[in-house]
């Protein structure tokens, strides 16, 4: 198998000898002796469907975004990585070098908290078709008249479900609380706001508005941890800060643009996803690159 990460596609992983305990959207996960070792593959996923093509690189740029948010937010909340290294992994990885190197990642078992910590500091995506019905997202009310991709006067925490198959649904924070207990969702608010605040002053300074991300949260010795990705183009929404011109979409350095040729076809979101064409590939690709070449 080719070793350049850039051209090497990873859809599925299948290790002999290791146990796989859960294939999502993107990233396939293993028992590691008492850890768990996350692997992103470079499949992607549109209106939560799969689709058949992989994207080049795109693991590796999604690992190595994560591991640069995950060394900025440690004294905000500790998160769940412990290396990078596949020479740091159980002996019986080490022989899958070539589909581990740059897109795995060892990390602490934690109980994942059930909801998605979403923080929005821009109005677009669902939240602008919320706020364009009622005024208001996730039952938060926000100053009339706003344009689609304005700037918000706050961040604000707007939660959702995890579904496992099928979308996510946003929910109040009265809901969240009422799954998680009030002292947990006010915990999880302040902090994933204050992950947003520090992550938009960084990558203001790198040239990139950062309009929206989701982040996870899980318990570790009964401590709250990070876990999962965070601020990478699959849970965010990176708009480039040169060209931001709010009362429309935005360019982006996310995977907006595969959903906007998406949109342009004749199709109901449902399986089976379109075939994509090897133009759009490697636009997408592309993307992610540009993304990762701002964080590196």
């Amino acid at each position: 198998m080719a070793q350049d990460k850039q051209n090497l596609i990873v859809l599925t992983t299948d290790f002999s000898g290791v146990t796989r305990i859960a294939r999502g959207k993107v990233r396939d996960m293993y028992q590691a002796d008492e850890n768990l070792l996350i692997v992103t593959t470079d499949r992607i996923s549109a209106y939560d469907v799969v689709m058949g093509e992989g994207i080049p690189g795109k693991g590796n740029v999604l690992t190595e975004i994560s591991v640069f948010w995950f060394n900025r937010m440690g004294d905000i909340v500790p998160n769940h990585l412990i290396s990078t290294k596949v020479d740091d992994l159980p002996e019986a990885f080490h022989n899958f070098r070539d589909q581990l190197e740059g897109r795995s990642m060892l990390v602490k078992k934690a109980n994942t908290i059930p909801i998605e910590c979403v923080v929005r500091g821009y109005i677009t995506g669902s939240g602008w078709k919320e706020y364009k019905a009622t005024g208001a997202v996730c039952g938060i009310p926000l100053p009339p008249d706003l344009r689609e991709s304005d700037r918000l006067p706050e961040p604000i925490f707007t939660p959702a479900t995890k579904a496992q198959e099928g979308h996510d649904e946003n929910i109040t924070f009265d809901q969240a609380a009422a799954l998680i207990g009030t002292e947990l969702a006010d915990k999880l608010r302040t902090l994933s706001i204050e992950i947003y605040k520090r992550a938009v002053t960084e990558a203001e300074s790198r040239g990139i508005i950062i309009a929206d991300t989701k982040m996870e949260f899980g318990l570790y010795n009964n401590d709250v941890i990070l876990i999962d990705e965070l601020l990478t183009p699959d849970s965010s929404r990176f708009w480039p800060k040169d060209e931001y011109e709010p009362g429309k979409s935005q360019k982006s350095f996310d995977k907006q643009f595969l959903r906007d040729y998406l949109e342009s076809l004749d199709w109901d979101k449902q399986p089976p996803p379109p075939p994509l064409p090897a133009e759009i590939v490697q636009k997408t690709a592309e993307k992610y690159q540009d993304a990762l070449r701002l964080f590196s």
